[in-house]
């Protein structure tokens, strides 16, 4: 086993050896900024007025407001590609509690959407993020262009580790 260059900014350096270490790298990129987009939409979402909704939650009430449709636990797991339906469950029950989301039985499912209340809040906290976030993004280079480059190359980043993620499964 080779030495990595230890000015590689990996997150685990033994998994920066041999081929394709770049992986590494990325990797380390989307662990910061996983953990600094979940902080970003926490804090958003705490000056929007609701500080007690984990990033999931926040995540869950912005999806079922989106487009105006109602949706079923299902289609907001498999549009947030989440595998674990029971945090999904929990996240709508609390949504429901709090009055930012109602349930309605349709057979045996059941279909969520937002309600007045929560639709306000997905609108205060679509403003913040204009405020905060987007205004700024033209001095970094990061618009229009990029950005639709990057979420094209997470998108395919994820096919690729839901593929591994079947592939680890069989072994």
């Amino acid at each position: 086993m080779t030495t990595p260059d230890p000015h590689r900014i990996v997150s685990s350096h033994h998994l920066a050896d041999g081929p394709c270490w770049e992986m590494s790298e990325l990797e380390y990129g989307l662990i910061v900024a996983h953990n600094a987009f979940y902080r970003w939409i926490t804090k958003c979402m705490a000056a929007a007025g609701m500080g007690e909704l984990s990033p999931l939650e926040v995540l869950v009430l912005h999806n079922a407001n989106h487009r105006e449709r109602a949706k079923r636990i299902g289609d907001i797991c498999f549009l947030l590609n989440i595998e674990d339906t029971h945090t999904v469950t929990y996240a709508l029950r609390k949504l429901v509690r709090m009055e930012l989301l109602s349930g309605e039985k349709r057979g045996k499912e059941v279909f969520y959407t937002t309600t007045q209340q929560g639709r306000d809040m997905c609108e205060r906290y679509r403003t913040l993020r204009q405020q905060c976030l987007l205004q700024g993004l033209p001095q970094t280079g990061m618009e229009g262009d990029a950005l639709r480059e990057a979420a094209a190359l997470l998108r395919g980043l994820s096919g690729q580790y839901d593929q591994a993620s079947r592939a680890a499964t069989s072994i």
